[in-house]
């Protein structure tokens, strides 16, 4: 099973006789239903995968059903891209345990303590040298910067009612934010299912398996989302997940 958190919140999931369960604190019950998209009905973007004309896309929707696309906390989601630039795992990992160390708060869930993700008032007075202090390097001036917007001008709730190419337009202007970030916080924030982002698998699949000659990754995002259109980020997931895992 894994712990998951988000927010102030935790969840227990596991599988079970072939069904997937999730526990959580009885009043986090909606948050969570929304966290993995319990509402959204993938089926249609399945059978869209398994009749594309591309192999490909065939087989890695067939190896990866049960895949949803999270609608995670815009804020968090957004600062823990930021941070996630240029960066490894491990390291992300360890600069986001200790900002929630630093300005979250402690709590347990099933006898399991855990920091929870700090809000932008917990973060509202910390400076550029501090988030430097916590591992952050040359992103501490992005986060500073964006913690400084959304304590005065942006709202980052406010921008859901976007279309995805405004939405799009919006998140390029904060600093630190490349196309990449912009379409991973669209995908899994805003639900924004037409986006498409590539990272260093998306661009192996592309070159491997559609014999793509493009070499600019927002080129390479635009001739996926004019394939899958409605269905790029789901499809994406399919990709991703197929090339960095299951492929031999």
């Amino acid at each position: 099973g894994f712990l998951v958190f988000s927010k102030d919140k935790c969840a227990y999931c596991y599988n079970e006789d072939g069904k997937a369960i999730i526990e959580c604190e009885e009043g986090d019950k909606d948050y969570f239903w929304n966290f993995f998209d319990l509402d959204f009905d993938y089926k249609s973007a399945f059978e869209f995968a398994k009749n594309c004309k591309y192999e490909i896309v065939n087989k890695s929707a067939e190896l990866s059903l049960g895949i949803r696309i999270l609608n995670q906390d815009k804020f968090e989601n957004l600062f823990s891209f930021i941070v996630s630039q240029n960066n490894n795992i491990p390291r992300i990992k360890s600069i986001l345990e200790k900002i929630c160390e630093k300005f979250g708060s402690k709590k347990c869930f099933l006898g399991e303590y855990f920091y929870t993700f700090p809000t932008i008032s917990n973060l509202s007075s910390v400076d550029e040298q501090e988030l430097k202090n916590l591992g952050l390097g040359y992103r501490a001036k992005y986060i500073y910067n964006l913690i400084n917007l959304l304590n005065n001008q942006l709202n980052l709730e406010d921008l859901s009612v976007l279309t995805s190419e405004k939405l799009k337009c919006e998140l390029l202007n904060i600093l630190g934010v490349g196309n990449k970030v912009c379409d991973c916080v669209m995908l899994f924030s805003y639900h924004k299912t037409d986006s498409f982002p590539v990272d260093t698998w998306i661009e192996k699949v592309y070159k491997e398996n559609f014999n793509g000659k493009l070499t600019d990754r927002n080129k390479i995002s635009k001739f996926f989302t004019d394939t899958f259109g409605e269905f790029s980020g789901i499809i994406q997931q399919y990709l991703f997940h197929y090339k960095r895992n299951l492929e031999e």
